[in-house]
């Protein structure tokens, strides 16, 4: 049986995978890769469909008293269950510290994203910086770039359930400490239930797999093409990625526009176009087929009034099928 804490995904009705072995990322194994005992997959099954029944911890031994089972779910602020950490040995054994991890998702129709307590944890959140949903952008502010992020943006344009993607990305804490973080997620499709309109979304669990100095399958905490764009980088000046079809931020390339409001948090206005704005973002977007296009769009602010700004937008190609925009943005004088 298992030595070390296994991490098993159970998202979206999929059959539960381990994503992790101690602190060694696994590529969506399957149990029966792991466990080669028949009866010792039935007894992890067992346990494993009495946790996504009734998702709580548990810490047992089996009546013969050979066993001991400790189980520990990763549950999202909505109490929905992403995965768990298992871990079984003889009850005589020291159980190992486990690696931080925590459930979170993307919602990508409404660009807004959430992230359970064990994941602010590991982020080094503090408490009175802690919201239960955030803007989508909001979450990659403490990603450093990773040489796949393109293929990340590329699945969370198309937006297509069934997806699935894994990744070891560098994460800077909100205390300054650099850490390898694992990422695995599944895309689904789900209807809200206070809309009823159908959403896309991204689910899934990180793992601190150590501080990012010591992983070598993390990777280097910035690229050289990350440099290039800072040095250009004019004072007052600040890129974004944007999702062209839907005119949904993205990520930020570096700091974000101070005092516009975009974070979707509940002590801020909601942020927002001028909807006499979209018709000549529209047009920007159409445009940009034939090259660089620009204009003057308004955006809220932190007050609640709207922002002016100076818009340069350009195609980004992600991949020979998908593109997005590259936006420059600077206040402009009212």
């Amino acid at each position: 049986m298992a030595a070390k804490w296994l991490l098993i995904e159970t998202v979206g009705g999929a059959t539960p995978s381990i994503v992790g072995m101690g602190s060694t990322p696994r590529k969506f194994t399957a149990l029966d890769k792991f466990f080669k005992s028949k009866d010792a997959l039935n007894e992890v099954y067992s346990v494993i469909v009495e946790v996504m029944a009734s998702p709580a911890a548990i810490d047992r031994v089996s009546d013969d008293g050979r066993r001991r089972t400790i189980v520990e779910p990763l549950l999202t602020f909505a109490g929905r269950m992403h995965g768990m950490y298992l871990w079984t040995g003889s009850p005589d054994e020291v159980v190992p510290k486990r690696d931080p991890a925590g459930a979170w998702l993307f919602n990508l129709t409404a660009s807004k994203a959430s992230g359970s307590n064990d994941l602010l944890d590991l982020y080094a959140v503090p408490e009175n910086e802690r919201h239960t949903e955030k803007a989508m952008a909001g979450a990659f502010t403490r990603l450093e770039t990773n040489s796949d992020e393109a293929e990340a943006l590329v699945k969370i344009i198309q937006s297509a359930p069934g997806t699935i993607h894994q990744a070891v990305w560098n994460v800077r804490r909100d205390d300054d400490e650099l850490r390898a973080a694992h990422f695995s997620c599944r895309m689904l499709e789900e209807i809200d239930p206070e809309s009823g309109r159908r959403e896309v979304i991204l689910r899934g669990i990180t793992q601190d797999i150590g501080p990012s100095i010591d992983v070598s399958a993390a990777p280097p905490p910035i690229v050289l093409e990350h440099r290039v764009l800072e040095a250009v980088t004019e004072e007052g000046v600040h890129r974004a990625i944007c999702n062209l079809r839907t005119f949904q931020l993205i990520r930020w390339m570096g700091p974000p526009l101070p005092d516009v409001a975009w974070e979707w948090v509940d002590d801020q206005p909601e942020p927002g176009m001028h909807p006499d704005d979209i018709a000549l973002a529209r047009a920007m977007s159409a445009n940009l087929a034939r090259g660089k296009s620009e204009g003057v769009l308004r955006f809220r602010k932190l007050d609640g009034e709207w922002q002016k700004c100076h818009v340069e937008a350009r195609l980004m190609a992600l991949d020979q099928h998908t593109t997005a925009g590259l936006v420059t943005v600077r206040a402009a004088s009212s």
